[in-house]
């Protein structure tokens, strides 16, 4: 089958995005024909590359168009256009998952929990619910915890209204003001289509961060001080350092059943397909809140989601083939 994995970095010559690399290594390894195609820059070249390799499939992994977060559900429409087949959500899904305060909206109509928000744009509330302080104030457009520091978790209105504006003047966008859940914070893979099934728990543990400094998953403790992640001659930050995914030897099973219970509900309610991963937060209490839902999660071969699939016996190079056959089939009915 000839397979085009379609993707959102700009790094054609070494070092090659990994998730990129990896990804095309494992659909090489099933005896698919792969080419590759960056939506990084303008559409007029990305259609007429996809009209010359006339894929039987497209690999999805695009989380932006020419830079753009907020575009990652225009590249599955222009596929729909194409009359393209493809892996992963619909428009409609990762438009939904794409915009946090969407998600949150959609996830309470399912009974779904989620930290107390509002969404504040110019001066104007769309939405306000009951919150306290302290809150988390991010950009609800984004992924990838884009525009989240380690001065996102305020405690007063002075330091609330000066992140908004922040926000606003970096992002042009409505600012997602959330209540902080005081907590562990865990992720949930979530793989299939009717017959979802969720992979194993992986938590974020936060130990490691030097003392008074917010638990919570900033840019800077997912991807360095540069953003270049853990890869040789990464940019060492404290936040980096100080945090680690790793599976919880101390997790009550009940507990773990009912976050996995959580995950496959909620890629349910947002429509998505084929994979995705849910960001949840456990308070004192073992009261369970979605954060958000990744539809298009990180596809890396020692990331989390892939780690989760290992542990559940699914070895990368099938974890690909998988989502292959996911998608395959869904356009073979």
């Amino acid at each position: 089958m000839r397979v085009t994995v379609l993707h959102s970095s700009d790094a054609l010559e070494p070092p090659v995005d990994p998730v990129l690399e990896h990804v095309a290594r494992a659909l090489r390894g099933h005896g698919h024909t792969v080419s590759t195609i960056s939506a990084a820059a303008d559409v007029v070249p990305v259609v007429q590359a996809l009209r010359d390799q006339q894929p039987d499939l497209v690999f999805n992994l695009a989380e932006s168009f020419a830079g753009i977060s907020a575009l990652e559900s225009n590249v599955a429409a222009l596929l729909n256009l194409l009359d393209l087949r493809y892996t992963g959500s619909s428009p409609a899904g990762l438009l939904l998952a794409g915009d946090k305060s969407l998600t949150k909206k959609l996830l309470r109509v399912h009974g779904i929990r989620t930290p107390e928000f509002a969404t504040v744009y110019r001066g104007s509330l769309d939405w306000a619910g009951d919150i306290e302080f302290p809150v988390i104030v991010k950009p609800p457009q984004e992924d990838a915890s884009i525009g989240i520091t380690g001065g996102s978790v305020v405690s007063d209105l002075k330091e609330l209204f000066g992140r908004i504006d922040a926000l606003q003047s970096e992002f042009r966008q409505p600012v997602l003001v959330e209540e902080f859940v005081d907590g562990r914070e865990f992720y949930v893979g979530v793989l299939g289509n009717m017959e979802a099934r969720a992979l194993p728990v992986i938590e974020l543990d936060f130990s490691g961060l030097p003392a008074g400094a917010p638990r919570i998953a900033s840019w800077e403790a997912k991807w360095g001080a540069d953003g270049s992640g853990a890869g040789p001659g990464a940019a060492a930050s404290a936040e980096f350092a100080g945090t680690q995914s790793v599976f919880p030897t101390d997790l009550d099973p009940e507990l773990a059943e009912r976050m996995q219970q959580v995950a496959i509900a909620s890629f349910h309610a947002l429509r998505l397909r084929d994979y995705g991963r849910v960001d949840l937060r456990v308070n004192g209490h073992g009261e369970i809140f979605v954060l958000e839902v990744n539809p298009n999660c990180y596809l890396e071969r020692d990331a989390e989601y892939a780690r989760a699939a290992l542990k559940d016996g699914i070895a990368y190079p099938e974890l690909i083939g998988r989502i292959v056959e996911l998608a395959s089939a869904r356009y073979a009915r």
